[in-house]
């Protein structure tokens, strides 16, 4: 099968849109949907912390013993920046700081540039005060569900600044671009034979898959940290709130993205961010009227917690 063609067929096995409550008593969420992935690892037990640490160890190959997880809206100073929210931020015990995302599908815009936006708004939020321009290093983390550059074949892009000799500057903003379209083509390769970035890369790809459940169990069983994912993805997927919450964030991005497309042919830049903005408020009463806990649907549709209750205040049962 032609590999553009394959890759655009790859999708959960239970579409987001296509379900509003679990279809069946073994269907599992996908981490390829965001909601899923930030459910992963943030939530407050040692297991998930435990999850989270060992995923970042694959991915930067050091052992991460430590992390905490930090407000995901940075601050911003001027009223002319733009606003932006970290999907999973954490800090690690050294002060370096880490953006994580999952990213299902390529968008219209330049995703290197916004990677590169995100790096600096961390590296900016870890300066310290001081003469001395301290400040430790920070991660933006991507996790693709397509190739940032066509045809690719390498699992994982790391970037940081460089001359034209290559030399590296200080390596204090590093960009890392997980690519699981190359990690699939791992499948169903001898366990013992994969790295734990690859073993990360094809649960994220197939746990919900019922055709590679025993190879998936035999890579979760090989990993502690992906042992305890695939047991937060199992109590995940047992609530239907859940996939009622996935669905419905799924098809906010869905209509969000299809009003951005209309409003950018028409010329109507200056509306974009209200749009939205008003997407997101809509999202969340459809959640809270769901008595869908604050804190996720805070998380899930990328609005501050006090809007939130703002618009929990604006509910009849609430007034």
């Amino acid at each position: 099968m032609d590999e553009v063609f394959e890759e655009q067929l790859f999708e959960p096995q239970y579409p987001a849109g296509l379900y509003t409550k679990r279809p069946n008593a073994t269907a599992l969420l996908s981490p390829l949907y965001d909601y899923t992935f930030k459910g992963i690892f943030t939530q407050e037990t040692e297991e998930s912390y435990f999850a989270l640490r060992c995923f970042l160890s694959a991915v930067l190959n050091r052992k991460v013993s430590k992390v905490t997880l930090k407000p995901n809206e940075p601050v911003a100073e001027t009223t002319e920046q733009k606003k932006m929210t970290f999907d999973i931020s954490v800090e690690f015990d050294d002060g370096e700081l880490a953006d994580i995302e999952m990213q299902a599908r390529s968008q219209a815009y330049n995703y290197g540039v916004r990677a590169e936006i995100l790096a600096a708004r961390l590296l900016t939020n870890n300066a310290k005060k001081g003469q001395n321009w301290e400040a430790s290093k920070v991660y933006q983390i991507s996790v693709l569900n397509f190739h940032y550059k066509n045809n690719d074949n390498k699992e994982l892009r790391w970037y940081t600044m460089t001359d034209d000799s290559k030399e590296n500057l200080e390596e204090r903003l590093n960009i890392i671009f997980i690519d699981l379209v190359t990690i699939r083509k791992l499948k169903d390769k001898p366990v013992d034979q994969l790295t734990p970035l690859e073993k990360w890369g094809l649960f994220f790809s197939y746990v919900d898959h019922e055709d590679k459940r025993d190879y998936i169990k035999s890579i979760v069983e090989s990993e502690q940290g992906i042992m305890e994912a695939d047991k937060m993805v199992q109590k995940m997927s047992d609530s239907d709130d859940n996939w009622f919450v996935q669905n419905s964030l799924w098809i906010a991005e869905r209509d969000r993205t299809a009003s951005l497309e209309i409003a950018k042919k028409k010329g109507l830049e200056e509306g974009i961010q209200q749009g939205i903005q008003q997407s997101a408020r809509e999202t969340a009463i459809a959640l809270l009227k769901e008595e869908i806990p604050i804190e996720t649907i805070a998380r899930s549709v990328k609005l501050p917690i006090e809007e939130v209750l703002e618009l929990q205040k604006e509910l009849p049962e609430h007034a």
